[in-house]
């Protein structure tokens, strides 16, 4: 199983999502849809839980993870640099979301995992896209 997942960013505050189903606050990701790529699944999967675009930036290291029904999964991660937002509304799969400064984030964040991508976001200090 593939996925895509984005830190996405504004000043200095990175955002998370809060899932209903785990009852978990982690970062935005989901699954390819047949024939789409992982950009094309980032870009879907944010607006879908969060209502942001934007533009991606640097490429994050993978996750790898046996899921819930014993599968791999792999997901992809960005970093993404939001600038504008559409229409969005709580639903099953994420019913609230914040805007955490990234130096306070780890405190928030459910997994270790996304932990060590905020940690990769601060190390890294990319700059927006332009």
């Amino acid at each position: 199983m593939q996925a895509a997942g984005a830190v996405p960013r504004r000043n200095g505050g990175v955002l998370i999502v809060h899932r209903p189903k785990y009852d978990d606050w982690s970062f935005p990701k989901g699954k390819l849809e047949d024939g789409e790529t992982f950009e094309q699944a980032l870009d879907r999967e944010l607006e879908e839980e969060t209502g942001w675009r934007g533009d991606r930036g640097a490429e994050l290291e993978p996750t790898r993870y046996k899921d819930g029904k014993g599968r791999d999964k792999l997901v992809r991660w960005w970093e993404l640099w939001v600038r504008e937002r559409g229409d969005w509304e709580p639903n099953e799969e994420v019913d609230d979301f914040m805007w955490v400064p990234l130096s306070e984030v780890d405190s928030l964040l459910t997994y270790e995992s996304d932990r060590a991508l905020a940690e990769q976001v601060r190390t890294a200090k990319n700059p927006p896209p332009s």
